[in-house]
């Protein structure tokens, strides 16, 4: 476990932050920008937590601790352990992931249009929740053309928006009360 005695050290009054091996970069560099937007969808799903219950609330419970386990995965470059056995995203989740989508989607009709974000709360933000984790996405892609990043943290990151999109759909009374996309409906 992490242990936290102090929330402010001033390191970073001068615009760096400390990465997991502890080297030192800027604050606004694209790995940081990546765990950073990582963090951001892991907010936007507690969120969505304050409207869910049940196997839906487990499941995303579940993706919060996986989030945190990305972000010390991006935080660590690859190959710049700090010590042996730093925190990686396994592929056993990406797995998890897909079987709750496939359980999930297995109970809901095909789709007939693109779907708005809305119908109930639970819904609304789950969408919110699935575009902050495809803005997650394009810059832990952005990082990977820079840099070494494991492939199930890319697989990870890839799955989680249609994982949120596919339960978004789901607590939306098993799609029925989905907005859908009217195209030119207001022409």
């Amino acid at each position: 476990m992490v242990r936290l005695t102090k929330i402010y050290t001033r390191g970073g009054d001068k615009g760096e932050t400390s990465l997991g091996n502890g080297a030192r970069v800027a604050k606004d560099s694209i790995r940081v920008e990546a765990f950073g937007a990582v963090d951001e969808t892991n907010t936007c799903i507690g969120l969505a937590r304050q409207h869910t219950s049940g196997e839906v609330d487990a499941m995303l419970a579940r993706i919060q601790n996986d989030l945190f386990d990305l972000g010390a995965d991006l935080c660590t470059p690859e190959g710049g352990e700090r010590r042996s056995g730093a925190l990686r995203v396994v592929p056993e989740q990406v797995r998890r992931l897909e079987a709750e989508i496939d359980a999930m989607n297995a109970g809901l009709a095909p789709l007939n249009s693109f779907v708005l974000p809305g119908g109930s709360a639970a819904a609304a933000a789950l969408h919110l929740a699935r575009t902050t984790a495809r803005r997650a996405e394009r810059a832990v892609t952005a990082l990977a053309r820079e840099e070494p990043v494991g492939e199930a943290a890319r697989h990870y990151i890839n799955r989680l928006s249609d994982h949120l999109f596919v339960a978004a759909r789901h607590v939306n009374d098993k799609g029925a009360a989905d907005i859908l996309w009217v195209p030119g409906a207001n022409r």
